[in-house]
């Protein structure tokens, strides 16, 4: 939805502050007041630069280009700008070439549709031939005995045309992933794991505890999962959650527990320590994590591959609610897109891409706590059947409730205000009552934000803010936080706990390099 007139944004504001520095600047270098022009210049510099700076860390590029020109023009000799301007120009004309050859999304076929994980592999694992195959065998042998025996040239040229034909045939299905063709039988052909693959292996099509657990162990000491496997929980997890509606209602019976983790951002070993502290995900132990699973942290793919595994052993066991960096323009600048890259396929870029949009958008837990990553809206009267009704299959938008839930912040004051962030909104106590008031709701926790002690307490104890990734990007200091609920009481239980130690690899590893050059 537009916003009103009260909600306009920070990058607005800076902006028009930019345009009057540079007019005032002007008119004070015609008056012959350098000192005072070059003051009012560097002013205005400063806001254009700020605000191309929060373009490009949102993914908004062409409109970074357009402050950068501004900055270019207001100091032309300066190497820096042209440096930042030169990259924002690279950024943009990539950006245009694959929209130039992007297919129109009403042709895009879906990359998981393309993906058969049986097929990855080195060698058979059946000695199975279908009576189609045995047939055309058995008959072209017949054909070539019979022209032996006549010795007739017209009956040599057929038999050797169907031989060529089988070939071809042969050759076309095995490059196919022995597919759609004469060799298919009721399933695709598996292909073994080769031998030499030493890591944890899913039996059959089961996720099982023992193989996360496994595979969590690899992980930790810097292993790589087989992309055969890979495949197989996105793919899973692909069909788990898109049978989700965007709005998932939890029950936690009476007398049972319930927790519910905020940002993890790729730090994979604080993951893991979560889990030593307050148990490993199961139908008796459930968790939610509330978005922002990837990205800055350089462990993101073992991060999802991991929370992915766990849902898809028991859906039960573990809850995924969407952030705002599950979304194609924040995996470009801030790592996760470069991270798979590097660490497995393009394809699997894609297929992150399109599971991201299958995560549902909010939860509410026992009818009394309402759990969304980002937080609130810019109107009142949102009720939880408007965002079940939330077509989510998409990229985030750039406004409109589902925009307002990934990325909206409380204030301190009352009413709403413009987004420090420059998208969706800040919003006070009072529209968290009336929010709570029209849902018959109890709380709101939402995530978004670091926090010094991993949490935070807001709105007259109707807001919980929790975070869970401690000393985030290795440089905050802060702790990281969980909330546990426990039932029928739903009184919030929140502990906290530091850092712990991993590898000498740095967050932002794999970010854009464009971005660390603005950092």
């Amino acid at each position: 939805m537009p916003p009103t007139p009260t909600m306009t944004t920070e990058n607005s504001t800076n902006t028009s502050r930019a345009e009057e520095l540079k007019t005032l600047a002007n008119e004070a270098f015609k008056a012959h007041k350098y000192s005072q022009a070059i003051d009012l210049y560097t002013q205005a510099i400063e806001g254009y630069y700020r605000r191309g700076a929060a373009y490009l860390a949102m993914g908004k590029f062409k409109d970074a280009l357009k402050d950068f020109q501004q900055v270019k023009k207001l100091c032309p000799n300066d190497p820096d700008a042209t440096k930042k301007l030169k990259e924002c120009e690279k950024a943009v004309m990539k950006l245009k070439f694959e929209e130039a050859i992007s297919v129109p999304g009403s042709e895009k076929h879906s990359v998981a549709d393309s993906i058969d994980y049986h097929t990855i592999g080195t060698s058979t694992c059946s000695s199975f031939v279908s009576p189609k195959v045995t047939s055309v065998t058995v008959l072209v042998a017949l054909m070539a005995v019979l022209a032996v025996y006549v010795r007739n040239k017209a009956a040599i040229a057929v038999a050797v045309a169907a031989m060529a034909m089988l070939l071809v045939v042969w050759g076309t299905s095995w490059l196919g992933g022995f597919k759609d063709s004469v060799f298919t039988k009721s399933r695709t052909i598996d292909l073994d794991v080769e031998p030499k693959y030493a890591g944890a292996r899913i039996e059959g099509d089961v996720v099982t505890l023992d193989f996360v657990k496994k595979m969590m162990d690899d992980f930790k000491n810097q292993k790589s999962l087989h992309k055969r496997y890979a495949y197989q929980i996105v793919l899973q997890i692909r069909d788990l959650l898109r049978a989700l509606p965007s709005l998932v209602d939890i029950n936690v019976p009476n007398g049972k527990h319930f927790t519910v983790c905020g940002d993890v951002h790729g730090q994979f070993y604080d993951l893991i320590n979560i889990f030593e502290l307050n148990g490993l995900p199961s139908e008796d132990n459930p968790y939610l994590f509330n978005g922002d699973f990837v990205d800055r942290g350089s462990f993101s793919l073992e991060v999802i591959l991991t929370l992915f595994a766990f849902k898809c052993m028991s859906p039960s066991a573990i809850y995924l609610s969407r952030g705002n960096h599950e979304s194609k323009s924040m995996n470009k600048i801030y790592g996760f897109e470069g991270e798979v890259r590097s660490k497995l396929s393009d394809t699997f870029v894609e297929l992150f891409a399109e599971v991201f949009c299958c995560l549902p958008l909010a939860h509410v837990i026992n009818e009394k706590v309402f759990v969304v990553h980002g937080g609130l809206f810019s109107v009142d009267g949102v009720k939880l059947s408007d965002i079940k009704a939330i077509d989510r299959f998409c990229e985030p938008p750039e406004e409109g409730l589902m925009c307002e839930i990934l990325w909206s912040d409380p204030q301190p004051q009352l009413g709403r205000g413009p987004s420090k962030r420059g998208v969706g909104l800040s919003f006070g106590a009072d529209v968290t009552k009336r929010f709570l008031q029209d849902n018959n709701l109890d709380l709101v926790v939402r995530s978004h934000e670091v926090k010094d002690e991993g949490y935070e307490i807001e709105h007259d104890g109707k807001l919980i803010t929790v975070f869970s990734a401690p000393n985030y990007c290795d440089q905050m200091g802060n702790k990281g936080a969980f909330i546990r609920f426990e039932a029928p009481d739903m009184k919030p239980n929140i502990v906290t706990f530091s850092s712990v130690p991993h590898p000498d690899i740095k967050p932002m590893a794999y970010a854009n390099n464009f971005l660390r050059m603005f950092s």
